[in-house]
Order: structure tokens, then C-alpha cells, then sequence
């Protein structure tokens, strides 16, 4: 009886530990506890250690060593295999070439309202020379102020912005805001109302898609997924959807907190795609495993759900997540990425 049960679990802990490692050959990346799982691969394979740990030392029991030699394989393979994805998205550092006349600098950061000053985040961005600066939930008051503190350095930005007011009866809620921040070289932008499938934006907190006024240069989209908390999962599947759906392909760039790593991003993807055409810049530079979000966590610990993407107009030539300022007041990390046009390759 012992040994039909010690059978019974070693089965159903290859099965969870295969669904936790590869989601996606079970089609439940976007599945509620799963997605949430699969965004932590740095917590998966501590637990896999510390169960392989276990395991071994109940091998010294003759009567439990059949069963905890099968599940230290199990712990064994799948660490391992959780282990080997992380290093193949890049564990970092990471870093940034020298600019070129036709490269361009995107930085994404979270800023958790006013938890995160406004001077900081122009003095980061001008260390980072962006050229384009992503925010979510920030407000058009603290993105003006961000710009007019850049101009003042030497760097002007033209702020754009989206904004659900009382959206949700959260009338202060800086998650409500996305500002948008871009550099006047490269031309003038206006923000338009994107349609897919009857929608014509994310679904609880903005995003904002800027396009050239003179149609010369990529469209930018500064993104804000809902998070996939248990209540709103079809809200984040459709968000993902929805912003998949601004990269159909062409010249287009996408910067924010996407909340949903690559694994969840599966079968959203055209061709070499991870989100609609777009494909991920940190992953491209290796950087794409260092946690972006939580700042409590060391970033292998942390999940990497603030993105950078580029169709294929564009080629990665670097790419930082910065550490650094784990102690401004947001949660979030900033991503700085390096693109160069594909034509200058």
C-alpha cells in the first residue's frame, strides 16, 4: 500500500513539476495559479533545490530511498531545466554600447505614483540618455515635470499622456496615468486611439500609442497591462491580447510594465514574435531573467515583467535593468535598452 501510494505522488510530482517548468506544452501560461508560477523562476528553482535537498537526505532511510531517489531525479531535472532557461534569457549583468547617430535609448520605469520624485527619474533618464521614456503609473503633472527638469539639463521631451480619471472610483490612483516621454529628435508625435477587437485600450489602467505626425518613425507604445491578480485573469489575457495587437509588424517599439513575462507572452507571438511582431529586447541582450519587479527581492529572485520590444526595424545592441535605485520608492526597476535601426546593421 505504502509503496503504491509512494508511486501515486512521485507521479503527480513529475506532472507539477513538468506544468511549472514548461506551462506552455500544457497551454496554461495564462492560467491561474500557473502564469503567476512561471513569472518566478528564480523562487521555482530555490524550491526544487531545497526539495532535492530533502530528498537526499531521506535517501539514508532504506525504506524511504526508492521514493526519494525518484523525486531527487525529479528536483534534479526539473532545477536544472528552470535553472538552464534562466541562463539562456541572461542573468546580466548586462550594459549599454556607445551611442551611434542612428541608435536610439528606451527606458521603462514603474514609478508608483508619487512614490518615485520626479527629479530622480529626469536625472536617471539623462544619465541613461533616453530618447524615450515610458511611465506607468505616472501622471501628466510628474511627466511635465520630468520634462521640463530634462530640458533644463539639456534633454527636452515632449510628455504625452493617457488617463482614466475616476476609472474604478480610484480618482488619486496614479495607476489610472501613463505618460509617455519623447525626445523632439525624433519628430513630432500624437497620441491615437488603437482599436482591436472592439477595445480601444487595456482594460482597468492605460496604455498610450503615439504615432509620427509625418508617419516617419516607429509608433511608440507605452504599455500597461492589468495585474493578473485571480479576479481579473480574463481582464489580463485580454490586455495581453490587446497589446499584442499593436504590433502587427512594421516600425514599432512598445516600452512598460507588461506584467507577464515571455513564458506568459506564448502563442501571442507572429513569427519570431514574443507579442504580436515585437520581440523582447532584454531577453535579445541577455538581461531578459533579472527581475524587474519586486525591488524587495535580489533581481534572479524577482520576475522580469517590465519589457522593452522592438519589431525586427530594430536590432538590440544592449540592455541594463538598474539596481541601483531599489531604494527610490517604487517597486519597480527601470529598463534601459539600446536600439539601433536593422537598415544601419
Amino acid at each position: 500500500m505504502l509503496r503504491l501510494l509512494g508511486i501515486l505522488v512521485t507521479v503527480v510530482a513529475a506532472i507539477a513539476a513538468a506544468i511549472v517548468t514548461w506551462p506552455q506544452f500544457f497551454r496554461l501560461e495564462r492560467t491561474y495559479p500557473i502564469a503567476q508560477i512561471v513569472s518566478l523562476r528564480g523562487i521555482v528553482v530555490c524550491v526544487f533545490a531545497a526539495v532535492l535537498l530533502v530528498a537526499l537526505l531521506l535517501c539514508a532511510s532504506r525504506r524511504m530511498r526508492a521514493f526519494a531517489g525518484a523525486i531527487v531525479v525529479i528536483a534534479l531535472v526539473a532545477g536544472g531545466a528552470n535553472a538552464g532557461i534562466l541562463f539562456l534569457r541572461g542573468t546580466g549583468p548586462g550594459s549599454l554600447p556607445e551611442q551611434t547617430e542612428s541608435s536610439i535609448r528606451v527606458m521603462t520605469w514603474n514609478t508608483a505614483g508619487d512614490a518615485t520624485d520626479a527629479h530622480l527619474i529626469a536625472q536617471t533618464a539623462i544619465a541613461m540618455q533616453a530618447d524615450v521614456v515610458a511611465l506607468p503609473e505616472t501622471t501628466i503633472e510628474t511627466g511635465e515635470a520630468v520634462a521640463i527638469a530634462m530640458r533644463e539639463m539639456g534633454s527636452p521631451m515632449w510628455a504625452h499622456h493617457e488617463n482614466y480619471g475616476e476609472r474604478d472610483g480610484y480618482p488619486d490612483w496614479a495607476a489610472n496615468s501613463t505618460t509617455l516621454l519623447i525626445s523632439p529628435a525624433l519628430g513630432d508625435y500624437a497620441v491615437v486611439d488603437s482599436t482591436a477587437d472592439g477595445t480601444t485600450n487595456t482594460s482597468s489602467v492605460p496604455s498610450v500609442v503615439a504615432m509620427p505626425v509625418d508617419g516617419s518613425g516607429p509608433t511608440i507604445v507605452a504599455v500597461h497591462a492589468v495585474a493578473p491578480r485571480q479576479t481579473h485573469m480574463a481582464d489580463w489575457r485580454g490586455d495581453l491580447q490587446w497589446i499584442a495587437d499593436q504590433c502587427p509588424g512594421g516600425d514599432v517599439i512598445m516600452a512598460g510594465d507588461f506584467n507577464a513575462t515571455v513564458d506568459n507572452m506564448d502563442r501571442l507571438g507572429v513569427g519570431p514574435g514574443a507579442l504580436g511582431a515585437c520581440r523582447d529586447a532584454a531577453t535579445a541582450s541577455g538581461t531578459g531573467a533579472l527581475g524587474t519587479w519586486s525591488t524587495a527581492w535580489p533581481r534572479l529572485l524577482g520576475t522580469p515583467i517590465d519589457h522593452i520590444m522592438a519589431t525586427d526595424a530594430w536590432r538590440v545592441t544592449g540592455s541594463v535593468v538598474l539596481d541601483s535605485l531599489d531604494t527610490s520608492g517604487s517597486d519597480h526597476r527601470p529598463l534601459v535598452v539600446q536600439l539601433e535601426p536593422a537598415a544601419a546593421g
